[in-house]
């Protein structure tokens, strides 16, 4: 009898709460706050005033991954950081594209929903088409952009990536993705130079949001959209010129597998005016070179 009152009284809490269960508010001491979207609610963070600055995260990450950031650059800053639709605490919407060209609207229709200007955009992974397409179509809101390891140019014709899409659309990768959740608990510490930088408590910080099928979803859809999205990605590139007197600054892991300092030496080519500073980790300076990275930005923002 006991067993069913506290199944009932389970079920009778909303999935928004009971989620969050996990979350260990002195690592993420935020107040959620959500917007009603036309796909569906997103959960953000929004702490401290003055100049915004936008984090923008990639798969299979959430806003988690900026919450040092937040912590110390809100203290000077309005800080709002996002978890797209299908990650994080946000909703995950049935039978939508899930590409990075509908997280783009998704997450243009937040900045106008909000009206933000005079933006510093912090962008990373798929991050960076999505925050860049955003920028591209909003280019009059934004002040700054701040790179980390990324891209925004046509991927299919990549040996490596054509090699990644033919798994990941394949029976095998369908099951490590959805059955196996591979892409928070094994693809994600592969992107560490130093894999001591990722405890135990910080990685279930990334696992917990997908604990079953449906909720990964959206991870695997995103993997797809690699190669899938490759055409849009290079539109963008070739529109970037409406954001190339924005100021920039790189913050880039050379010993990024992936995104290597190949990518590095494109986006010099592309922005020779962008301040960069290369770090010896991998995929995530956020997570490995934290502190740096923070003063960098803030260096940054204090014009030095």
């Amino acid at each position: 009898m006991k067993r069913l009152i506290h199944i009932l009284i389970l079920s009778s809490m909303s999935t928004t709460s009971f989620s969050q269960a996990w979350i260990d508010t002195n690592l993420y001491p935020f107040e959620n706050k959500y917007l009603q979207l036309e796909s569906g609610k997103m959960h953000y963070v929004d702490e401290g005033e003055g100049e915004v600055i936008l984090f923008v995260h990639g798969t299979p990450t959430w806003s988690f991954l900026y919450r040092d950031f937040i912590k110390e650059l809100s203290k000077t800053h309005r800080c709002i950081a996002i978890d797209h639709m299908g990650f994080g605490l946000s909703d995950t919407p049935d039978s939508v594209p899930g590409t990075p060209e509908w997280h783009s609207q998704n997450l243009s229709e937040f900045i106008r929903s909000l009206d933000l200007r005079n933006i510093t955009l912090v962008v990373h992974d798929f991050g960076g088409p999505i925050g860049l397409g955003s920028a591209i179509e909003n280019s009059d809101r934004i002040e700054r952009i701040v790179l980390f390891n990324s891209w925004l140019w046509e991927t299919e014709n990549e040996p490596q990536v054509q090699k990644i899409d033919k798994t990941i659309n394949s029976w095998l990768g369908r099951f490590l993705y959805l059955h196996m959740n591979i892409s928070p608990k094994v693809l994600l510490k592969k992107g560490f130079y130093d894999k001591s930088e990722l405890t135990k408590k910080v990685h279930q910080h990334y696992i917990a949001p997908y604990p079953n099928k449906e909720s990964r979803i959206p991870l695997l859809n995103l993997a797809k959209s690699l190669k899938g999205s490759s055409a849009w990605y290079q539109q963008q590139w070739e529109q970037l010129s409406s954001l190339e007197n924005k100021d920039w600054l790189i913050l880039w892991g050379t010993e990024d597998d992936f995104i290597t300092t190949e990518y590095l030496q494109r986006w010099k080519e592309r922005l020779p005016q962008a301040e960069v500073k290369e770090f010896e980790c991998s995929h995530f300076v956020q997570e490995e070179r934290t502190a740096e990275a923070i003063k960098a930005i803030g260096e940054f923002l204090n014009g030095n």
